[in-house]
């Protein structure tokens, strides 16, 4: 998801999304862990997805 995008949703859907990632990220790392998956690179991106997000909160809390 891109960083404009992201600054278009509001607080509350950030946070929801930012959930169901970290649920998602969680999933596929035991799914590789455990050889069912072996698509690391949507791994990467959930976790970039998350820093997109916890870095636009981050700046947030910092000009309020």
């Amino acid at each position: 998801m891109k960083t404009k995008e992201l600054r278009e949703k509001n607080e509350v859907e950030r946070e929801k999304l930012l959930l169901e990632l970290r649920t998602k990220s969680r999933e596929l790392r035991f799914a590789i862990a455990g050889r069912e998956t072996k698509n690391h690179r949507e791994y990467r991106a959930v976790k970039k997805d998350i820093a997109r997000i916890l870095t636009l909160a981050r700046e947030e809390a910092l000009t309020a």
